[in-house]
C-alpha cells in the first residue's frame, strides 16, 4: 500500500530509466560490437585474434566498472554518475569511428565497458528501489530488455549502414547512445523523488543482511558469475563462427544474430512471467539448465532450426538470468542493500567473464576454432544450475531448523 506521504507509484519513468540504461550499457556498448568483428578483419581494421582481443577488453572494463559502481555513488550523486557513464559511451563510439592504432581502440573499449557496469548495476538498484514489490517481477525483469533491444538494433541496422563504411555504423552507434541516453535522464528525473525519499535500510518485513543465509547468496552470486563465461561463446564468438569459420556468409550470420536480439528484447518479459508463475528461485533454476542446452546445441547440429533454436533461446537467457538473479538477491536481501550486493554479484559476473574472455579468445589463437568455447560455455552452465539448486536446499534447510 502506497504511504499517505509518498505519491503513488508510476511505472512508466522506472521502466524508461531502466531499459534505456541497459541498452547503453550492454546491448549497444557491447553487443553492437560482436556483429562488426568479422566486418573489422576484412577491412583490414585488425586481424581476426586483434579482433577478438578487443571484445574481451570490453569485458575487462566491465571488471573494473563493477569494483567502482557502488563507490562512485558515494562519492557523487547517482545521475552524475548515471550520466558520466552515458557520454563515455557516446565517445567509445564516436572515437572509433576512425581507423586508429589497437591501443586506442583497446582503451575505448575499455572505457565502455567500465561505463557499461556502472550504468548496470546503479540504474537497476534505483528501480528496485522505487518499485513496490508486487511489481518488481515484472518491473524489475523488463528494466533489462534494453540489453536485448540493443543486439537487436545492431543486428538490423548495422548490415544495412554497413554499405556506408565502418565509420558510419560508429557514429551511428554513437547518435543511437545519445538518445537512449538522454531518454534514461528523462526517466531519472522522474524516479529520483521516490529514490530519494526512502532511508537507506531495510524496512520492517523485509529480509535484512543479518537474517539470511550467506552462503545462498554467495551461491547465487558463484552461479552468476560462471554465467559469465557461459555466455562468451554467443556474444562475442557466434557471428564470427558462422560467418568465418563455418562458411556460412555475413548475411546468414548476421540473421543469426537479429533472432539472438529478437529472443533477447522478449526474454526478460518472458522471465518477467517466468518469475510470477514459479518463483525467483525456480525461474533461475529453470534459465540455467535451458541456456546450457541452447549453447550445447550447435556442437550437436549445424542445421538452420539448431541455429535459430540456439540463438533464440540464448538470447533471451541472456538478459533473462541478469534479470533474474538481481531478483533474485533483492529477494533475499531485500531492495535497500541491494546496489551493494548486486554490486558484488556483477563485480564477480565481471571477473570470471573477464578472465573467461580472455582465456577463450587464447583458446581460439591456438585452435583457430570457437568449438571448444561451445562446449565449455555449456559445461559452466551446467555447474550453475547445480549451485542454484544446491542454495536452495540449503535456504529451505535452515528455514526449517527455525534459523532465520
Amino acid at each position: 500500500m502506497t504511504s499517505p506521504n509518498q505519491p503513488a507509484f508510476v511505472a512508466w519513468p522506472a521502466l524508461l530509466a531502466g531499459v534505456m540504461a541497459t541498452l547503453v550499457g550492454i546491448g549497444l556498448a557491447r553487443f553492437a560490437y560482436t556483429p562488426l568483428i568479422p566486418v573489422l578483419v576484412q577491412a583490414n581494421w585488425f586481424s581476426a585474434t586483434d579482433a577478438v582481443y578487443l571484445g574481451a577488453a570490453n569485458l575487462l572494463g566491465y571488471l573494473i566498472g563493477a569494483l567502482l559502481a557502488h563507490r562512485l555513488t558515494r562519492w557523487a550523486s547517482a545521475r552524475v554518475v548515471v550520466g558520466a557513464s552515458l557520454a563515455a559511451v557516446v565517445l567509445s563510439f564516436v572515437l572509433c569511428a576512425s581507423p586508429s592504432t589497437f591501443y586506442w581502440f583497446f582503451s575505448w573499449r575499455l572505457m565502455a565497458g567500465v561505463a557499461g557496469a556502472v550504468l548496470m548495476v546503479v540504474v537497476p538498484s534505483m528501480v528496485f528501489s522505487a518499485t513496490p514489490q508486487d511489481k518488481r517481477p515484472m518491473v524489475g525483469t523488463l528494466v533489462f530488455s534494453g540489453i536485448g533491444l540493443g543486439a537487436l538494433l545492431a543486428a538490423t541496422v548495422i548490415p544495412l549502414i554497413l554499405s556506408h563504411g565502418l565509420s558510419a555504423t560508429w557514429w551511428l552507434l554513437g547518435a543511437l547512445s545519445l538518445l537512449a541516453g538522454c531518454l534514461c535522464d528523462v526517466g531519472l528525473r522522474r524516479l529520483s523523488v521516490r529514490t530519494d525519499a526512502r532511508p537507506p535500510t531495510a524496512r520492517s518485513g523485509e529480509p535484512g543482511l543479518q537474517s539470511i543465509a550467506w552462503l545462498v547468496v554467495v551461491l547465487v552470486v558463484v552461479a552468476y558469475a560462471l554465467d559469465g563465461v557461459g555466455f562468451i561463446a554467443h556474444t562475442v564468438f557466434w557471428v564470427d563462427f558462422l560467418a568465418r569459420e563455418n562458411a556460412l556468409g555475413q548475411p546468414a550470420a548476421s540473421l543469426q544474430w537479429a533472432l539472438f536480439g529478437a529472443g533477447a528484447a522478449l526474454g526478460p518479459f518472458l522471465m518477467g512471467l517466468l518469475v510470477r508463475q514459479v518463483g525467483w528461485h525456480r525461474a533461475l533454476w529453470m534459465a540455467f539448465l535451458m541456456k546450457a542446452g541452447a549453447v550445447a546445441l550447435p556442437l550437436m547440429s549445424m542445421a538452420w532450426l539448431s541455429q535459430t533454436v540456439s540463438s533464440l533461446v540464448v538470447g533471451a537467457l541472456t538478459p533473462g538470468i541478469v534479470a533474474i538473479v538481481s531478483g533474485r538477491l533483492a529477494e533475499l536481501v531485500g531492495p535497500h542493500t541491494h546496489q551493494k550486493v548486486w554490486g558484488r554479484a556483477t563485480a564477480a559476473f565481471a571477473l570470471a567473464q573477464a578472465v573467461g574472455g580472455y582465456s577463450m579468445a587464447a583458446i581460439f589463437a591456438w585452435t583457430g576454432s570457437a568449438s571448444a568455447i561451445f562446449a565449455i560455455g555449456s559445461t559452466v552452465l551446467l555447474v550453475s544450475a547445480v549451485l542454484v539448486w544446491v542454495s536452495r536446499v540449503i535456504e529451505v534447510s535452515r528455514s526449517s531448523d527455525g534459523r532465520d
